[in-house]
């Protein structure tokens, strides 16, 4: 049996776990950054002071073999304006702000939620600290809030936690324990790295002789990876001292018809000039679909068997 690790956030990292909860002889465990501050998340920490729920619901529904009407009920979201009482909310989050008010423990919540959703692995939010994630930009602008992060036109150069953050000593076993440890996919500086910086996190994958293997981004993100390569996406991990041994990335071609829509948007295809001084093995990554560009959780599922 292999102990799988991935960390990160969002869609994602969801994604990966679509394609990697099947694979046999293997155990999942998904490390799950809480610092999202947007949305209907945002408004639940604020009001009650917890960790960020949202990634943690999105993680549970992509390892989760309940019911598909259980799926669109977690993810059922309520109509209004956001100012209305639970107006905007999913009902997932309310679930887990509940019983974490319940049972005095967000932990405990994600538990009681993994069971009822039949989840295959373990869910682990980073900290169990309602955290601020700050960056500083290449200007020295510093910004307080993930949502905030991405909303400003500068490079980032680093992003960090004023105060300290105890890392969940389920995070630390887990990585401890790792034969495989996968970061990605998804934002690098809002939804891998709010992980990786947490000081005991960032102690253990330093120390851990597993393979850490990043799954490339196929497009950059406009105002957080605004024309970066994929060394520039490297740097970023060395300049949060995050250790990566080697990369997965998409070899397919990408149709001129899409990457001209993003180029809209200000996102441009991620490409590797041979530079980063890692190991980039390249598959066939990716599905299109309505004009958009994103990786194919089976696609993945091949990729990742190929290394285990």
């Amino acid at each position: 049996m292999k102990n799988v690790v991935a960390i990160g956030g969002g869609h994602g990292l969801s994604a990966i776990l679509r394609g990697i909860r099947d694979i046999e002889d293997i155990s999942i465990s998904a490390v799950v950054t809480v610092a999202d501050d947007g949305g209907s998340t945002g408004r639940l920490r604020k009001r009650y002071t917890i960790p960020a729920m949202g990634d943690i619901r999105n993680v549970e529904l992509a390892l989760s073999d309940s019911e598909p009407l259980l799926h669109e009920l977690m993810n059922y979201r309520f109509e209004g304006e956001d100012n209305m009482d639970i107006a905007g909310h999913s009902l997932g989050n309310l679930i887990l702000t509940a019983l974490t008010n319940m049972t005095g423990s967000f932990s405990e919540a994600i538990r009681i939620t993994s069971e009822m959703l039949k989840i295959k692995g373990r869910i682990i939010p980073s900290t169990l600290q309602n955290v601020t994630l700050f960056a500083r930009m290449d200007d020295d602008t510093i910004v307080k809030g993930e949502a905030n992060i991405p909303s400003l036109i500068h490079n980032i150069e680093k992003v960090f936690y004023e105060e300290h953050v105890e890392a969940s000593k389920e995070a630390i076993e887990a990585i401890d324990d790792a034969d495989l440890i996968v970061y990605g996919i998804g934002s690098l500086y809002t939804s891998i790295l709010p992980n990786t910086i947490i000081k005991g996190i960032n102690e253990a994958l330093n120390r851990s002789k597993a393979r850490k293997v990043y799954i490339a981004n196929c497009m950059t993100q406009s105002n957080e990876t605004y024309n970066y390569d994929l060394k520039a996406h490297i740097d970023a991990f060395r300049n949060h001292d995050t250790a990566v041994d080697m990369v997965i990335m998409h070899e397919d071609k990408i149709p001129e018809e899409i990457l001209y829509r993003y180029s809209q948007q200000n996102s441009i295809e991620v490409v590797d000039n041979g530079d980063t001084g890692l190991e980039v093995l390249k598959f066939k990554m990716l599905k299109f679909d309505n004009g958009l560009v994103r990786h194919d959780p089976e696609k993945i599922r091949t990729a990742l068997e190929s290394i285990l």
